[in-house]
């Protein structure tokens, strides 16, 4: 089946796609297990690493060889220099983004277990990296030929989304919990991919399928999909389901896999325009399940040729 989205063509917008939402630093911690509390316990490793939900998209889709854009608000400090760097050495625009002056970039505190590589995420944002709905660029927004946000400020990424539909370029948005202003934002969206916990949030049915199409009905968006870990991703279409298995690998870190996976269904879509949705699916799957191979939310972020090759492995299974 056929992704009912319009995609603009090559070359008729200075990028292919345009992020915007959050970006971080990742102090991350490697663990044996779990530590129990009021405990002491040997770290495995250490590393501060770059991560944010659309600063990691933003970076996937250009390791994967697509002009991207990503627009959000950065400290003035010295993590703020890392994080515009860890972009800009991908090949990411950040040109639409700023600094805020005397507030101290967003960070957070990452727990990784060696022995299955789920993550546990402290994290802390600065009340001045806000994004205003004022500060939503329409010629920025609209310099894609799809546009990606998350659902941190709602009001923001709702602007973004309309600036996008009024320009006829198609909307995805990374959305993992209810907060006010959701209900506006997704009804601007074309492409709903949830984290697994949000659909039943959302519509109060616990069985995903059920909660998927109530949201399909609600916000007549073509596409509804929620993303499922180890399970894969179960997505929503024209009224039919597309279970797409993950793929297996050896998880290092899970942090950045869903991240990871909207860069990748963006990607895919570019690849195909009116790709089906089987194959874009199964590509966003690849994509996350390569970013667990290394420590981070970027630490295996892949090359096209790596997904191109992981999927050529399963069609011949």
């Amino acid at each position: 089946m056929r992704l009912p989205i319009a995609i603009p063509s090559r070359g008729s917008t200075p990028f292919d796609v345009v992020t915007l939402g959050l970006n971080s630093i990742d102090y991350v911690a490697l663990v044996a297990g779990f530590p129990g509390r009021n405990s002491k316990q040997r770290l495995d490793e250490f590393a501060r690493r770059p991560g944010g939900q659309m600063a990691t998209a933003a970076a996937v889709c250009a390791r994967l060889g697509w002009r991207a854009s990503y627009i959000g608000s950065f400290g003035d400090d010295d993590l703020a220099e890392i994080g515009r760097a860890s972009l800009t050495d991908e090949g990411v625009d950040v040109s639409a983004a700023w600094n805020v002056p005397g507030a101290a970039s967003q960070f957070a505190v990452v727990i990784v277990d060696r022995t299955s590589g789920e993550r546990t995420v402290l994290w802390n944002r600065h009340p001045g990296l806000k994004i205003g709905t004022a500060q939503v660029s329409r010629d920025a927004v609209t310099s894609g030929r799809m546009l990606l946000v998350d659902c941190h400020e709602t009001a923001a990424a709702t602007q973004a989304a309309r600036f996008a539909r009024q320009a006829g370029i198609p909307t995805v948005v990374d959305v993992e919990k209810v907060r006010d202003g959701i209900h506006e934002l997704l009804s601007n969206i074309d492409a709903i991919i949830a984290a697994q916990p949000f659909p039943a949030a959302l519509t109060g049915y616990a069985d995903q399928g059920r909660a998927l199409a109530a949201m399909a009905s609600e916000y007549n968006a073509p596409l509804v999909a929620v993303t499922l870990g180890e399970e894969g991703s179960l997505a929503l279409c024209g009224g039919r389901e597309f279970r797409t298995p993950a793929f297996p690998v050896e998880c290092v870190d899970s942090t950045g896999a869903g991240d990871a996976f909207h860069g990748g269904f963006v990607a895919a879509c570019l690849r195909a325009d009116a790709g089906d949705v089987e194959s874009i699916m199964a590509y966003a799957n690849a994509v996350a399940a390569l970013n667990c191979r290394g420590l981070g939310a970027r630490g295996g972020m892949p090359y096209a040729g790596e997904v191109e090759a992981m999927l050529m492995a399963r069609s011949r299974a």
